[in-house]
């Protein structure tokens, strides 16, 4: 059983974060199909500042579940200055719910949790509140399971990405091509480096602060501009740094091909 000892960083937070939780969680009390309140995300890691949103798990007696889900968003405007809430389908968390409080303007994402479901997480969060420890009797139980990234998963598919990318440049489609680019370093290159570094492997999250300098100056090399000469150099630079910090190695044909096009697509565009 894995359970967070310091709880004392809840009087680290920022006066605004601060404020928020002695406010809502009274509020989230009051209603009696909620069992308890728990904070996540950058807090765990004490990484939090006047920047960063607020990670708040609103658990929910089983029975009522479905209802609460339903009355999120009205739940949620009782509490102090919304502003705007939107769920969050579109990050693939539909339990999600999306907030803007202010001013001051305060991002803050409220995850609403069956207690059946409540085995099943990234991170161990830490306990704000809970109705006679139904919350804290379970969710330490078993250990966190935050997704690592899947390096056999990964290279099966670069080199067909590569591959597509050096086919919108050539054709220009350039917001195509620097969006696709864009994709290679946030999902391959990014969380490759922060695994690398012991971090959080979450896309590109605070990579400047875990990142090694030879690492950042190799990433900044990806970045490009609206030519198609600066996004097949930015593409190739993104070869490069994966062929550096890959685990596996794959299709050996397939990678011998799709270097050849782009090597063909450079000489090509000139």
């Amino acid at each position: 059983m894995d359970i967070p000892q310091d709880t004392s960083q809840k009087s680290k937070l920022p006066e605004p974060h601060q404020k928020f939780i002695e406010n809502s969680v009274p509020r989230l009390k009051k209603d009696p199909r909620i069992l308890g309140v728990a904070v996540g995300g950058s807090f765990l890691l004490n990484e939090l500042d006047e920047y960063s949103d607020l990670d708040l798990v609103v658990y929910v007696d089983p029975k009522h579940y479905a209802q609460v889900l339903k009355e999120r968003e009205s739940i949620v405007k009782n509490m102090d200055s919304l502003l705007e809430s939107f769920t969050g389908e579109h990050v693939g968390e539909p339990r999600l719910l999306i907030c803007l409080f202010g001013p001051p303007l305060l991002h803050i994402d409220l995850k609403f949790v069956s207690m059946d479901d409540i085995k099943e997480k990234v991170e161990n969060p830490i306990v704000l509140w809970e109705r006679e420890a139904f919350v804290s009797s379970q969710v330490y139980l078993e250990p966190a399971d935050f997704p690592r990234p899947n390096h056999e998963w990964i290279e099966k598919r670069f080199w067909v990405w590569v591959h597509y990318t050096a086919t919108k440049i050539a054709r220009g489609e350039l917001f195509e091509a620097i969006e696709a680019i864009a994709f290679l370093r946030g999902h391959v290159l990014g969380p490759i480096i922060l695994e690398k570094h012991g971090a959080r492997p979450q896309g590109l999250r605070k990579l400047e602060t875990h990142a090694s300098q030879g690492d950042l100056k190799q990433l900044r090399a990806t970045l490009t501009k609206y030519d198609a000469g600066d996004c097949l150099r930015a593409l190739r630079e993104s070869v490069i740094l994966y062929e550096t910090i890959r685990h596996v190695m794959g299709n050996e044909i397939l990678e011998k091909h799709v270097k050849d096009y782009l090597t063909q697509t450079e000489k090509r565009i000139g």
